[in-house]
């Protein structure tokens, strides 16, 4: 990469001690699920313990509040932690890490228990018991759905209830976290906080003796996404900028299912309406699956969104056909999709579904522990942002809200402990920003994060190849050259620098891995390799990754 996306450390430049001051034991970036749980944790029983969360946009733009498929987890006899351990191995492609894993997959069925003590509502047959259903990967009915397909909303709903009724957590909504602090601009120094944007309060210095990064994914990256506008990459950036280590961005999950309309967002079809039975099915109606994967409509989203991809290819045309009409109830099952297909002339019980795959889930990320520890100290990385281990090379179907909650609450747990510990001074440190006017001619920025989009659709996508990639390296080194010696005043311009800055480690990462695995498919090199079967791990500073081999062999 260029050096500009090594040597930009903050965004903007700025004199520390000129800023208004605001102190907390904990500073969360995030206000999804893993970013509320956290909070909540943070905060001991006698409410001791002061906690700010940060939310980008509304409460309900997040990934989590967009996730309509549910939680997996074990609650009912008839399955057992075993055979979900094994499916989440089976779909990771030899690079989860099986302690990881099974911490997440233990602890992860008594924290959606302890979701359901807090009043979280879950769907119930007939006689009261939960209800759980399938899908892609899983060998077991263990997904648990709130209204069919409003799992999401309802964990956002309730974490978010349950942080306002806590007078140590303090809520900052609309507020966009520029760049973490630090001493010093080499990597390895200490995290004291961020620096944030408020439209009313303006920038802001936020001390905290640990932070807490639960930003989110990047899905606004590819042009074609089922992530709401916040998903810009903004937490891996700045964790990046800050000095520590990001893991494994090649691996971009793919979902296989979204709404495929001309001028309409890629709306997510949740991959449990093929687990209530509705097929794929190509341009002259015929299912397509069963020759791809034994588990057909349900195999893991990388064989779906592949075998999609190729049969496009083959028919023609841009999408292929969901077949629902074999569904009954399908609204009352549905409610969400239901309303959202009406809503473009879509009968989901006369009418087939046009769907095409689009991006999804970040599985890189900042390399953390399951704890959230990251190797700057006092900064924590949980959720989507943090690549634990727990995914490999494919997350499977619904293990996302279930990571979120445990590491979540790992890591609001030590911040806890740190806040008790080592109380923080009060006295902020002086941090100097200072930045030169570029000289370099400017480039249109819409035109620069729109290019940027397409590009990485089309050449970072689903299908990938070396001369490609080796391309859109030298694009982004173009493209950073004239964007990222630029100041910006305003939320756009610094999400699209963050964008440029991910992108170009996706690609750098996608082109290192010369082999194909789980979601990382690449045409020129279709085999999965043994010398390929480590973690790699990108650095401000240094051209070339390192690598860790996986914890416990991946099996």
């Amino acid at each position: 990469m260029d050096t500009l996306f090594d040597d930009r450390r903050y965004l903007i430049p700025f004199r520390s001690t000129l800023l208004p001051q605001i102190f907390c034991d904990t500073l969360v970036i995030g206000a999804g699920v893993a970013g509320l749980r956290a909070a909540v944790e943070a905060v001991d029983t006698d409410g001791a313990g002061d906690v700010i969360v940060l939310g980008k946009d509304d409460a309900f733009l997040t990934n989590t509040a967009w996730a309509q498929g549910g939680v997996a987890a074990v609650l009912r006899e008839g399955d057992d932690f075993e055979s979900h351990v094994a499916d989440t191995l089976a779909a990771g492609g030899g690079l989860c890490d099986r302690t990881v894993v099974e911490t997440i997959v233990r602890d992860g069925a008594e924290r959606v228990r302890e979701l359901i003590e807090w009043g979280m509502r879950l769907d119930r047959d007939g006689a009261g018991e939960l209800a759980p259903g399938r899908e892609g990967g899983h060998s077991a009915n263990r997904i648990y759905h709130t209204d069919g397909d409003g799992t999401g909303r309802e964990f956002q709903r309730l974490l978010l209830e349950r942080a306002e009724a806590s007078d140590s957590i303090r809520l900052f909504d609309h507020c966009f976290a520029l760049d973490l602090i630090t001493p010093s601009d080499e990597p390895g120094a200490p995290c004291l906080g961020a620096i944030t944007y408020h439209a009313k309060y303006g920038l802001q210095m936020i001390w905290a003796r640990s932070t807490i990064l639960a930003s989110g994914g990047a899905g606004q990256i590819f042009r074609e996404t089922s992530n709401p506008r916040p998903a810009t990459a903004d937490g891996l950036a700045m964790a990046f900028r800050a000095g520590a280590t990001v893991a494994d961005m090649a691996f971009v999950q793919f979902h296989p299912t979204t709404l495929y309309l001309a001028g309409a967002n890629r709306l997510l079809i949740s991959e449990a309406v093929r687990g209530e039975g509705a097929k794929l099915i190509d341009a002259s109606g015929a299912p397509f699956m069963a020759s791809e994967h034994p588990m057909a409509d349900l195999a893991p989203r990388d064989v779906v969104a592949r075998a999609i991809v190729r049969q496009i290819a083959r028919q023609g045309g841009t999408n292929v056909w969901l077949d629902c009409r074999g569904i009954e109830g399908f609204a009352d099952r549905f409610p969400g999709i239901d309303a959202t297909l009406r809503r473009f002339e879509i009968d989901p019980t006369t009418d087939l579904v046009p769907v095409h795959p689009a991006a999804h889930y970040m599985i890189g990320g900042v390399r953390a522990t399951v704890d959230g520890v990251t190797d700057v100290p006092n900064l924590f990385a949980v959720g989507e942002a943090a690549s634990t281990g727990l995914h490999g090379a494919n997350r499977l179907a619904s293990n996302s809200l279930l990571e979120g909650l445990v590491t979540g609450a790992r890591a609001g747990r030590l911040a806890r402990q740190a806040a008790v510990e080592a109380p923080r001074s009060g006295t902020p440190s002086r941090i100097v920003s200072d930045i030169p006017p570029s000289d370099h001619g400017e480039l249109d920025l819409g035109d620069v994060r729109s290019s940027l989009r397409s590009v990485m659709w089309r050449n970072v996508g689903i299908e990938r190849a070396e001369s490609r990639l080796a391309d859109v390296v030298d694009m982004f080194d173009f493209w950073g050259r004239y964007t990222l010696d630029k100041v910006f005043d305003d939320p756009r311009g610094w999400e699209t620098q963050n964008m440029l800055l991910v992108g170009a480690l996706i690609a750098r990462s996608a082109l290192w891995r010369r082999e194909t695995r789980g979601c990382h498919w690449r045409a020129d090199a279709p085999d999965t390799l043994d010398s390929f079967h480590v973690h790699d791990g990108w650095r401000r500073g240094s051209a070339s990754p390192t690598t860790t081999p996986v914890a416990d062999g991946g099996s």
